[in-house]
């Protein structure tokens, strides 16, 4: 148990900089004549959530040359081994247009291995087209007390067009998105894994086009920025599986920032 924004009141207490002006009580204040705050009192461990996508787009490389599915299981794989040594509890949910993978959260070291060798059967096969929306349903109805869900996916999601789907996700759970950057497009024979076009041998080269696209691509990225930010979810970019720690460590140390 910790102090800290929650849901079961503990005390009162004397406002200090750097307390979040929303916890103040303005009737006690008022009787005090001084500023008074509310603390609350939560549970420090909560059920994390492996939410894990394995449409087709999975399949491609990332940056670093590696499959997408393989850096996003890799990503997955350490964040369970991090709440299995905290006492957290894991559950995983791993989903396609098609398939579907359900595990309930539980601890113990057997159940974290069934997760991660579920996760990787998942991410061996390349399958149909992704479905957010579809995976998020399946969190919600899984999964209906509080938790942190992990969302893994890659950078193209989540878009506009899953705006509700995310918000209705981070007013259930505290959400942690972790995207897998695709690779230059423009590189070597690169092709669309969802509709398999390469690029014309012609236009391979073209420094024009590969500017063109090195801007489309960070244009999108701070859409998806600002997209997650208007949704009040944290997220990061992945390169590859070796920048997958680095980018764990900000992420959650942002994450415990924004809690204090």
């Amino acid at each position: 148990m910790y102090r800290g924004q929650g849901q079961d009141f503990d005390d009162l207490s004397l406002y200090s900089p750097g307390d979040d002006v929303g916890d103040i009580d303005w009737k006690s204040s008022a009787r005090s004549g001084i500023p008074v705050i509310k603390r609350f009192v939560r549970q420090n461990n909560l059920d994390v959530v492996l939410a894990v996508d394995t449409g087709v787009a999975m399949s491609a490389s990332a940056p670093s040359g590696e499959p997408k599915a393989e850096v996003g299981a890799f990503a997955a794989s350490v964040v369970a081994f991090i709440a299995h040594e905290r006492g957290d509890q894991v559950g995983l949910v791993a989903v396609d247009a098609d398939r579907c993978v359900l595990l309930p959260a539980r601890g113990g070291r057997a159940h974290l291995e069934l997760v991660l060798r579920r996760l990787e059967q998942a991410s061996d096969e390349p399958g149909p087209a992704g479905d957010l929306d579809r995976l998020v349903e399946r969190v919600l109805t899984l999964f209906p007390r509080r938790a942190l869900v992990v969302l893994v996916t890659d950078e193209e999601r989540p878009g506009p067009e899953h705006v509700g789907a995310l918000r209705l996700l981070r007013t259930r759970h505290d959400v942690l998105v972790l995207a897998v950057a695709n690779a230059d497009p423009t590189d070597g024979c690169a092709h669309d894994v969802e509709d398999g076009r390469a690029w014309p041998a012609f236009l391979r080269g073209r420094s024009g086009l590969a500017r063109a696209v090195a801007d489309a691509r960070a244009e999108r990225r701070a859409l998806a920025a600002q997209l997650l930010r208007d949704a009040q979810v944290l997220g990061v970019v992945m390169a590859g599986t070796d920048d997958v720690v680095t980018q764990l460590i900000t992420v959650l140390g942002r994450r415990q920032h924004a809690r204090r």
